[in-house]
């Protein structure tokens, strides 16, 4: 009854999209650990965590377009809220390799014994614990989207200016973690690891448990979206995007719904970034280059923004075609990018979701037009053959 009630309140389409996720979730962990490698149903083992990448990227420009597609915030610097839930988890799992790193200490990590680091770092403690880590995932990237939103958006900074002051955050972060002071590793990051709630992370199990773990993420994702931009608040977002000073005028405190958006938006790029990184194995502070920010715009853009289907369909697609074209033609890849945002705002400027959305509204317009000619024909030939039925008694007499 609960879930009826939940699900009741969201288009068709929103609900076809979360049942593709979920049965992907379930279909493809089932075909790499259960169906034999010969069989052509089998899912390699390498494919599983580079869809997993995929689907990481998909929540982080799900995460994007709440705040362009909807609130008109086109924010340069989603990839920092990405890395840092990413270090987060990071640091979880360098604290679960114990002393089976390189130096075999303890308590320190390999970097920071190589370092000559004498004790481990106040802000690393805690991160033993998942739950603590889980939390840190979410709080830090929104405590400091909440800082930064606090002061932008109550100095009423928009428009390209917010845009280049994300971009210039993204890339103080960037040069901040590339310092070996800092303790996240410096230009190599941290890697290296082991353990995951005590499975190997290398694990094929593990690896299929993650991907269905960034599934069902992104469903939910998908579904607190949905139920945020179709409520009254999404309605009022809107308004925002389309004429904020109106907006304001009748009222409505758009300094706090900007903050709060920005908020989940950049909570959700976290959870992305958490999930991202055990599959890849990796983290650096190469993850906060502005370009990565960029190219998550690039992903909403050719999905759509503004429709949440979209940016998923957008970032799979997008990067789909990276590791395709990236094998081939390596050095040819960022003409491609620019090529295809290029063409995407000439001749696609609503996106493919959005293109296809407004080519069937507009046949489903165009139908039910041509009913209502038709109807009103129908009705003129009766009237007329009701004429034509009274004048011929008439004609007779």
């Amino acid at each position: 009854m609960i879930t009826q009630m939940l699900f009741s309140r969201h288009e068709k389409k929103i609900l076809f999209a979360v049942a593709l996720i979920l049965l992907a979730a379930a279909l493809v962990p089932l075909a790499n650990l259960l169906i034999p490698e010969g069989s052509a149903l089998h899912v390699p083992g390498y494919l599983v965590p580079l869809l997993g990448k995929y689907l990481c990227y998909a929540l982080l420009a799900l995460a994007l377009d709440l705040v362009w597609g909807y609130c008109g915030i086109l924010s340069l610097g989603h990839g920092a809220f990405f890395a840092l839930g990413g270090y987060a988890m990071g640091m979880y799992l360098m604290r679960q390799i114990g002393d089976r790193g390189v130096y075999a200490n303890p308590l320190l990590p390999d970097f920071m014994v190589f370092l000559n680091w004498s004790e481990l770092p106040w802000y690393w403690y805690g991160f033993n614990h998942f739950a603590f880590a889980a939390l840190m995932v979410l709080l830090v990237p929104g405590l400091l989207a909440f800082v930064f939103g606090w002061f932008a958006f109550r100095s009423r900074v928009t428009g390209v200016y917010l845009s280049i002051i994300t971009q210039a955050m993204t890339y103080a972060l960037l040069l901040a973690f590339f310092r070996n002071e800092m303790g996240f590793g410096g230009n190599n990051g941290l890697t290296d690891f082991k353990d995951i709630l005590g499975f190997n992370v290398q694990a094929a199990a593990t690896r299929a448990a993650l991907f269905a773990a960034t599934a069902i993420a992104l469903a939910l994702a998908l579904i607190l979206s949905s139920a945020i931009v179709r409520s009254k608040y999404g309605k009022v977002l809107v308004g925002v995007r389309d004429a904020e000073s109106r907006t304001r005028f009748l009222g409505y405190r758009v300094e706090n719904m900007k903050l709060f958006i920005f908020t989940v938006s950049a909570m959700m790029a976290g959870v992305a970034g958490a999930l991202y990184v055990p599959q890849v194995g990796i983290i650096n502070p190469g993850e906060f280059a502005p370009a990565n920010s960029i190219e998550v715009v690039i992903w909403t853009a050719v999905g759509g923004r503004g429709t949440l289907i979209g940016p998923i369909i957008g970032a799979v697609l997008v990067n789909l075609g990276k590791s395709i074209f990236t094998a081939a033609f390596p050095e040819f890849w960022l003409f491609a990018l620019g090529a295809l945002f290029v063409a995407t705002t000439l001749f696609l400027p609503k996106g493919v979701v959005g293109t296809v959305q407004q080519f069937v509204a507009s046949r489903k317009e165009r139908r039910q037009a041509d009913a209502v000619e038709q109807a009103y024909q129908d009705k003129a030939a009766v009237k007329v053959e009701s004429q034509v039925a009274t004048l011929k008694p008439q004609a007779a007499e």
